[in-house]
Order: structure tokens, then sequence, then C-alpha cells
């Protein structure tokens, strides 16, 4: 008899896990501290980083919401840190497109799965399970999104975080008692008519089973409306004419980057949060009043610089101390 394999529920599907990387504890602690001081996040700390330098980017809050200024050019990682004693799964998008398959972002698709405290590097578009094409800035023409026609929400960062559904209880069956076991060796032989009752109540249980499931999927893709709806209905910048070409991400180098699949069940269809960063030029950002450079107070010009200051004679010393 050939046994047929189901697919998994949504809630199960195939994620990358991340694979620790081992630090010395010195370097470890520097740069918790410079994370911890960029971040943004409850349940995990999401920081973007300068890979160019190995800076974490400066984050400006700006009418409720976050924003870094990168540079044309620059490779950059999304740096995230799990916060929690427990798995965390974190389906990221940049520029409105999930970094592991492609798609359209959405809440419901692939993610990178974190272990307790764990923290990791997102470098750029998974191509597989040992290989990323790194992310850069770019003009908005270059960008990955908007190379595959999908330019709308080039310029944001997202990581919809999602926690663990506990693995439930394992019933211990109870010791059967004689009677029962007298009973069930009575049943066992009595005519195939007599038994074809229970027989059918376990199965009307298994079909309920079957279609509690397939409610649950059907469920899943209409609760997330996905991290590019998040993105539409974000306030736009300010209509001004911007001083540079707007910012995305392209499609960078091939590079090296090991992860395994593994699986996931949420605890919820819905994010147990959503973290979103913005990003653009710095001139862009100064022209939007994103960053407010300090205005420089120039001291009132003295046409006689060097009058009243000197003497035709020796000065006092200063007085003593002791």
């Amino acid at each position: 008899m050939k046994r047929r394999h189901l697919p998994p529920p949504p809630s199960f599907r195939s994620h990358f896990r991340v694979r620790a990387v081992l630090a010395p504890l010195v370097l470890l602690a520097a740069s918790t501290l410079a994370l911890q001081a960029q971040a943004v996040g409850r349940l995990a700390d999401v920081t973007v980083i300068d890979r160019n330098t190995g800076a974490t980017l400066p984050l400006y809050h700006h009418r409720g919401e976050y924003w870094v200024a990168g540079q044309y050019g620059a490779k950059y990682a999304i740096a995230v840190r799990n916060k929690l004693g427990e798995r965390v799964l974190a389906v990221t998008a940049v520029d409105g497109v999930n970094v592991l398959s492609g798609e359209t972002a959405a809440w419901d698709q692939t993610g990178y799965v974190f272990s307790a405290w764990q923290q990791y590097q997102v470098t750029g578009w998974r191509k597989s399970s040992s290989e990323v094409a790194a992310f850069e800035f770019s003009a908005l023409g270059d960008s990955y999104a908007g190379r595959t026609g999908r330019p709308g929400n080039v310029g944001v960062i997202g990581v919809a975080l999602f926690r663990e559904r506990p693995p439930e209880p394992v019933a211990q069956a109870a010791p059967a008692s004689p009677a029962r076991t007298e009973r069930a060796e009575r049943e066992a032989d009595a005519p195939a008519s007599l038994r074809s009752a229970p027989l059918a109540a376990g199965k009307s249980a298994l079909g309920d089973q079957s279609s509690g499931a397939a409610e649950s999927s059907a469920q899943a893709p209409s609760a997330s409306a996905g991290l590019e709806g998040m993105a539409r209905r974000a306030p736009s910048p300010p209509p001004a004419a911007l001083p540079a070409p707007k910012l995305g991400t392209g499609h960078g180098a091939r590079e090296t980057s090991v992860v395994s699949h593994t699986s996931f069940a949420r605890l919820q269809s819905q994010p147990n949060e959503v973290i979103r960063i913005r990003y653009d030029s710095r001139e862009n950002l100064i022209a939007s009043g994103v960053i407010r450079e300090p205005v420089a107070h120039n001291p009132i010009p003295d046409p006689f610089p060097q009058s009243g200051s000197n003497t035709s004679y020796v000065p006092d010393p200063p007085l003593r101390r002791y």
C-alpha cells in the first residue's frame, strides 16, 4: 500500500534557520551595546548596518516613523537580534519584496527562524541555501523591485515577527481495567456489522479535523494584509522636489551565506510585531526635514579684533594656588 505524503499546513511551512556565528566575548559585547543604542523592536532588535564601514546607521524618528540615511553604492545588512528565550520567525522584506522568495511580500510567507537570543545579519536576496545577492543602495530604477516592475514600495525595510506555538501536551492513556479488556475482546469476536458504528464515528472525527485545517489555511492569506499593504498606507514624504534621486535596494554581487531549513508553527496568523524602517539618501532626508542639521552661529565680526587686548607692559602672573 502506497503512502501519500500530504503537504504541511501553512503554519508549518519550511523556513530558513540561521546558523549562529561565534565571536570573541569583547567584540560581541561591544556590538550588542551598539545594536541596542540604534535598534527598533520589542521582540527583537532590528538595525541597519553599513557593511563598508561596519557601523550601525543612526536612526532618525520623524512623524512616527524610523529612517536611516543610505549612501549610493554602499552594501548594507539588516541585523536582527532575538530578545526572547524562545524561537521567533522573522518574515523579512525590502522594498515590498520578500528577501527569501522574491514574492511581493505578505505576512504568511517564508522567513528566517531565530533561536533564543540569537542574532544574525541578513545581507542580501536569498538565491540558495548557501548564497545571496548582496543588498546595496542604488537608484530607484536599478533597484530589484524597480527592475521587476514593482517600484511602488521602494524605500522601506520590513520585519514581521511571529512567536512560536508551543507543542501540544501528549495525552497519556490510562491503564485499561480488566472489565474493559474483557469487553474489548467480546467486541473483537462480534460480527463486523455490529462494529461498523464506532468506525464510522471515528471517520467523522477525522473529517472534522481535516476541515478545520483547511479553514485555517483559507483564512491565513486574508488575515495577513502584507507588508506591501502597510507601506501603501504609510504617509508619503513631502511632495517637494528632492535634491537627489530616491534610493532603492539593488541586486548586488553573489556572496556565500549558509542557512538550513526548519519548520515553524506560528502562534497566530497575524504577526506579533511588525517593524518598519524607511531609508533614503542623507540629502533627501535633510530636504524632507527628517534630519535637522545644526545651525552654525557665527560670531559678530569685529573690525579691530586685536584692539584693547594688547598692553605695553608686562602683565601680572596668575595667583598662586598654594
